[in-house]
Order: structure tokens, then sequence, then C-alpha cells
């Protein structure tokens, strides 16, 4: 209660002030929302540790994997409005009318693959930007001022680490990601084959679809497996 009375008193009191000082605004709501993230670097115990970053990102995890499927649900039994669905069109970077498409994309992503990556990513929610920022995916924006300036971030280089205001800003830009950047079309081509054999979705097959995702290439996709694999994250993967 002290924490959201003291939360409370801070936004007032910064709202109150000139929109000249928003970045000092949303630095200081970011630095309250992590008052509500586990500290995992207190955390020694390996075991420990993992359990309780699965804990955290989880339920936010199935959160919008149920709204996708609800969404999927909707718009393949037409109980949408047409207003909504040309937005969905647009938000997922559909041509008008492409039905086949669209349903390619608004689709799950494996719980396993997302909290094997935010592990990898984050250093199991270490990172200066998983614990301030609630970037645990390693996620880049490139407009100025749209992030964080990486400390060895070479020269030529424009890119910045993205920072959201919470957990579920953070997961749900990386499931769009996943769900509509060129980069992962594999993943997608992957994702439909399993759903026209009505196979299982798992972390294992999509992740084959990541190489583009990393720098270090196919590296990265066998070290996600690994940690999928060595956890068995296997057992929390949505069945839809």
């Amino acid at each position: 209660m002290k924490i959201l009375k003291f939360k409370a008193i801070l936004l007032a009191s910064l709202l109150s002030a000139s929109t000249a000082h928003g970045d000092e605004f949303w630095g200081l709501e970011s630095w309250m929302n992590s008052l509500q993230t586990p500290d995992f670097e207190k955390i020694n115990n390996v075991t420990e540790r993992k359990h309780a970053f699965f804990k955290y990102l989880l339920p936010e995890i199935n959160k919008q994997n149920e709204k996708i499927v609800q969404l999927r649900h909707d718009i393949k039994t037409g109980n949408i409005n047409q207003f909504k669905l040309d937005k969905i069109y647009q938000y997922y970077r559909v041509e008008k009318d492409d039905i086949n498409t669209l349903l390619t994309r608004v689709d799950v992503v494996p719980a396993s693959l997302i909290l094997a990556q935010g592990a990898y990513e984050s250093n199991w929610g270490r990172s200066r930007f998983a614990k301030y920022y609630h970037n645990f995916f390693g996620l880049w924006c490139f407009k100025k001022g749209c992030g964080i300036v990486p400390l060895k971030r070479d020269k030529a280089a424009t890119h910045e680490v993205a920072k959201f205001s919470s957990l579920s800003k953070s997961i749900e830009y990386y499931m769009r990601s996943i769900n509509r950047n060129s980069a992962y079309k594999t993943l997608r081509q992957i994702r439909r084959s399993k759903r026209d054999q009505q196979l299982p979705i798992t972390g294992i097959a999509l992740s084959e679809g990541l190489e583009n995702y990393a720098e270090i290439g196919y590296d990265y996709v066998e070290t996600v497996q690994s940690i999928i694999r060595y956890n068995k994250l296997d057992q929390y993967d949505f069945k839809s």
C-alpha cells in the first residue's frame, strides 16, 4: 500500500509538470513500475531464480496468447465488425481482405519459446534493460530517443534498446514483432504448417525460424532450443 500511495503522489506531481519534461516523466514512471519487478539479481540459488523468472513472465504470456486465440476465433467466425477488422489488418501489416495471411500472423507464440528467449536475452532477468525498462527480449527501436543507447554500440549504429512501461507492453511488442516482422516469415510458415497438419505448435519447432533474431544466426536457434530442453519448458506451451 505504501508503494502504491507513493506512486500516486509522484504521478500526480509529474502530471502537473510541463510536457517539456516528458522523458523525465517516462523514466520515473518506468522506475516506479520496476519496483514491482522481482530483483532476480538477489536470488542466488539458480533453481529458485529460474522458478521466480518463469512465475513472473508466464501469467502475462498466457494472457497475451489467450487474447490472440480469442481474436483468431472472432476472425474465423466473422464475429468482429468491419472497423475493428480493418484495424487488425493494419496492425499486422496485411493487405485488406487477405484473410489467409492474416490468420498466419494472428496466432499464438509458444510460452516455451518466449521464456527461453527472455532468459537468454535478459540473463534470467538480471540485465539492466529488463530490470529498469521491462525489455526481456533484446528488442531494438530506431527512432532517436525511443529507448536506451547501448553502452557498446558501434559509432555508425543508430539503434537503441527499446524501453517499456510494463511487462505486459514488452511481451505484447515482442509477440507483435514475431507475428508480423518479415525476418520471422519462416517461423510463421512452420506454425502454419503445424496448424494445417493439426500438430502441436511447440517452441522447439518454431525456434527454427529465429535464425535472423540475432547476429550469431543458427547458433542462436540451438541456444534457445537447449534452454527449452534443459528446463523442460515445453510443459508450458499453449494447447490449442
